[in-house]
């Protein structure tokens, strides 16, 4: 069977500089794919999808609520061929109710163990127009190293350096953030994988850069602990999201290769200058994440706040609008006080006000967002700052911090 996974293009980001990570959701599906199906993977933010060949059966797989206009439009094109389609990703789940009218099958949920049905299903001609975990997920033990071999790594790269693998360490989060959708999808359990599978999958990752994108690191201090001596051996070069305030931890992270961390600075308080001052004596770099729009925020207070990102000497720094997804805290809090104003999933690119702010006006509230991009990176451009936490980057058994370009691999 011919099988073509398809990763739709989507906006980018306004003011962020464009480069392109190796996904990581199309990867760990493709590794419970039976092995008499070929695979052929397509990203569409860096190649074009082969519609001029004859599938089989094709797959998409959405992350973002900003992909679904052109997952949707795909999936129209090849359905147009008398080619089935089945979506799935977080995207999918997100919103299963407007994607399953665009689709053959609608995939819902973690899929170690249910791809072989999916598959048997399909040769038989008898596909299920809603394969649904029912809440259930996969024993962890059983996630195992992601398909790879799938990524034509020729591709991701930027200025001439291989972009960083994805990985993972565990599943769920014990946190309920009001912007994140995670206790929807992956539950609110934390579920660390074993030891023994985090080192059969970093032994598969022949990147000596990771970003681990574990929702956060800081769950289980002694999990936490085990991950980086665990780590320390293959001589990686990390960065992941946050990290737990202990100096046992962060002394071991700095050991294991951590790089830089994304932290969320939410407010001015103590507790946040603290914790940047805290990773930087560690020799860890620091992105902040930002979200300008919330209930507190007015035009004075985003100033101050972009003010406070240049006086800790931030490294980098990502402004997002507060976009309300779905199956998230925030969404239901603006749904109860009707103050959406768009449900276009093409407006949901978190650069765009899509609700109707407490202490602004949209239109202020975006005007503001290009004010932050603009005046953090006013006098040291985004690419030098990139650049120069680039220079920062542990040198993890090589004499240079540079990784050799990737070939081509194929599935």
């Amino acid at each position: 069977m011919e099988f073509l996974l398809v990763y739709p293009s989507w906006p980018k980001l306004r003011h962020q500089s464009v480069f392109h990570l190796p996904p990581h959701g199309p990867v760990v599906m493709a590794a419970g794919i039976p092995p008499w199906v070929r695979v052929t993977f397509a990203d569409e933010n860096v190649q074009a999808i082969p519609f001029d060949r004859r599938w089989d059966f094709v797959g998409i797989s959405a992350m973002l609520t900003s992909q679904l206009p052109r997952a949707f439009e795909i999936a129209a094109l090849f359905r147009d061929r008398g080619i089935d389609v089945i979506c799935g990703g977080i995207a999918a789940m997100l919103h299963a109710e407007e994607v399953k009218k665009h689709c053959t099958s609608l995939f819902f949920g973690e899929s170690e163990g249910r791809l072989e049905e999916v598959f048997d299903d399909k040769k038989r001609g008898a596909l299920k127009p809603f394969y649904d975990s029912c809440g259930a997920f996969p024993p962890i033990e059983t996630v195992g190293p992601a398909r790879r071999s799938i990524l034509d790594y020729s591709r991701y790269e930027h200025k001439g350096v291989r972009m960083a693998d994805l990985f993972h360490a565990s599943r769920g989060c014990r946190f309920n953030c009001f912007p994140c959708c995670t206790p929807f999808l992956g539950g609110r359990k934390f579920r660390p994988r074993p030891m023994a599978r985090v080192e059969e999958e970093l032994a598969s990752i022949d990147n000596d850069r990771l970003f681990v994108v574990d929702n956060s690191l800081a769950q289980n201090k002694e999990w936490e602990l085990d991950l980086f001596r665990t780590m320390i051996p293959f001589r990686k070069s990390w960065c992941s999201h946050p990290i737990q305030d202990d100096d046992d931890v962060l002394a071991l992270a700095a050991e294991a290769g951590a790089w830089y961390v994304y932290q969320a600075i939410f407010d001015m308080s103590d507790y946040i200058r603290d914790r940047i001052r805290r990773y930087k004596s560690y020799g860890l770099g620091v992105e902040g994440t930002i979200i300008l729009g919330t209930d507190e925020q007015d035009e004075e207070y985003i100033k101050r706040l972009v003010d406070f990102l240049l006086e800790e000497d931030v490294d980098l720094a990502e402004f997002t609008v507060l976009t309300p997804f779905a199956h998230t805290a925030i969404r239901e809090q603006l749904e109860s006080e009707n103050r959406i104003l768009s449900n276009d999933f093409g407006n949901y690119t978190a650069d765009r006000a899509v609700f109707r702010p407490k202490r602004m006006s949209p239109g202020k509230l975006e005007q503001m967002y290009d004010y932050a991009w603009d005046t953090f990176y006013r006098d040291e451009p985004q690419a030098y700052r990139m650049y120069r936490l680039f220079k920062r980057l542990p040198r993890r058994g090589s004499d240079s911090p540079v990784s050799e370009k990737g070939g081509t691999a194929h599935a």
